[in-house]
């Protein structure tokens, strides 16, 4: 048995795990993002301040480079993190103006722009500005160098400020997705529930098709289920039928069996126990061909409430002569001419068993009431349009005024004490149903007797 599971924590559980993911590689970019936010404005700082420095280089008299640091220049880079600053001030290649001389002095660029470069400086980590310019004596020029550095405690500080708020955020959009994802779910699932109620609430002989509001996705199962309530109610009216049937059917038989019993216990000589218990063997007989049909017709129910009835290419023709032959020696036995007529193969499409149960039936009726020194012939005829199966005989045949009674259940055609329930032709009729044909019942030959056409339209 399989262990049932929750769709709601099924879905929630997909519904995080999908999220986590996804916001995981989404805080990595963010992070990424906030570093290079962070240095992007730190690095406009410091490269301003190493500007104001690189104005106020001048050459001194002896053509020595001079410079009057500005510490608002500095200040400019402090925060509330505490970071420290370093700078120095290089002249012509070699020569140390002022400064850190330890500050490493990397990248320098020419062109009037500052360079950027993280480096380490007394074991920390620091953020290096490099700026290359000119001082002029109105004769000449002299290159200098000014590079200002800084720790990063405060780009490091910025970048996880970021980085949690964007955290937090998503952890509120997990939980709100989470808690709407949930209340959805429950109310998605409010149809389902009902329809669970309203089964529930059935009692076991309502097979009625379901017919309550249910979302498109869940309409096939319910689709599938008022099928299957349909095939349920179609068996279980034909166990009931052939229940019912069977014990009204059966009864009387039973009864003569009893009664010959009884006769045979009390019988004085043997010739009258024999007697009795021929009799008895009769009702035998009679109730086994009664429960052979009844439960004929319970297998043609069946069929019909099976939407997907196996059939296969049948000669007819074929089947008709050896169905036929099996039914010689009984009509020999009753004085009855049976005879066949057909010539070449006939194809139909259809269950080959029901199809000899058919003609089984058709050929029994005749036999049962033609009468003694009646003729009987199976005949396949047609055309490129139909096939006819024909059982004809010259019997007393069937007063028109009952032919449409004999058509259902239980209906006889004659009382003239032939054995027999009244099942033959409405199984003929039934099992030709199942394949698209038709039953037509009339007069024979002249008029005379009766004639049971079975027309099997179309190509095989």
């Amino acid at each position: 048995m399989s262990t049932a599971y929750s769709l709601r924590r099924r879905l929630l559980f997909w519904l995080l795990v999908s999220t986590a993911v996804i916001g995981t590689l989404a805080l990595f970019d963010t992070y990424r993002e906030a570093v290079q936010t962070a240095n992007i404005v730190s690095d406009r700082v410091l490269a301003g301040s190493a500007l104001a420095i690189a104005e106020r280089v001048v050459v001194a008299e002896d053509g020595a480079l001079e410079v009057d640091i500005p510490y608002v220049a500095l200040e400019m880079l402090t925060s509330a993190a505490q970071d420290r600053v370093f700078y120095r001030v290089d002249g012509p290649p070699g020569q140390f103006i002022t400064g850190y001389q330890a500050l490493p002095v990397i990248g320098q660029v020419s062109g009037g722009t500052a360079s950027f470069a993280d480096s380490l400086f007394r074991g920390e980590p620091i953020r290096v500005a490099t700026l290359e310019r000119s001082a002029s004596t109105g004769i000449r020029s002299v290159p200098f160098v000014v590079t200002v550095a800084e720790t990063t405690i405060a780009r490091r500080q910025l970048a996880r400020a970021i980085l949690f708020r964007s955290a937090l955020r998503l952890v509120f959009m997990i939980a709100g997705a989470a808690l709407i994802v949930w209340i959805a779910v429950t109310y998605s699932l409010r149809p389902l529930y009902r329809l669970g109620d309203a089964i529930a609430e059935r009692s076991p002989d309502d097979l009625h098709p379901i017919e309550q509001s249910v979302p498109s996705e869940v309409q096939p199962l319910v689709d599938t289920v008022n099928s299957f309530m349909v095939r349920l109610e179609s068996a279980l009216d034909a166990l009931r039928n052939f229940t019912g049937n069977a014990s009204h059917q059966l009864r009387t038989p039973l009864a003569i069996i009893r009664t010959q019993l009884a006769l045979s216990a009390r019988a004085s000589t043997l010739d009258e126990a024999q007697a009795t218990a021929l009799k008895g063997d009769q009702a035998v007989a009679h109730a086994e061909r009664i429960l052979a049909q009844l439960l004929l017709m319970a297998k043609i129910d069946a069929a019909v409430s099976n939407e997907a009835l196996a059939t296969d290419r049948i000669d007819l023709t074929a089947l008709a002569q050896d169905i036929t032959g099996e039914h010689i020696p009984a009509a020999a036995e009753a004085g009855i001419d049976l005879g066949f007529e057909g010539d070449g193969p006939a194809h139909i499409r259809a269950e080959p068993l029901l199809i000899g149960e058919l003609l089984r039936n058709l050929i029994g009726n005749a036999l049962a009431y033609a009468g003694r020194g009646a003729e009987v012939t199976v005949r396949i005829a047609g055309d490129a349009a139909a096939t006819r199966l024909e059982v004809e005989d010259n019997g007393p045949g069937i007063p028109e005024k009952k032919l449409a009674a004999v058509r259902q259940r239980f209906s006889r055609g004659s009382d003239g004490g032939a054995p027999g329930a009244g099942l033959g032709l409405p199984i003929v009729e039934e099992i030709a149903a199942l394949f698209d044909a038709s039953l037509a019942l009339g007069p024979g030959t002249l008029g005379k007797g009766l004639k049971a056409t079975v027309t099997f339209r179309g190509p095989a």
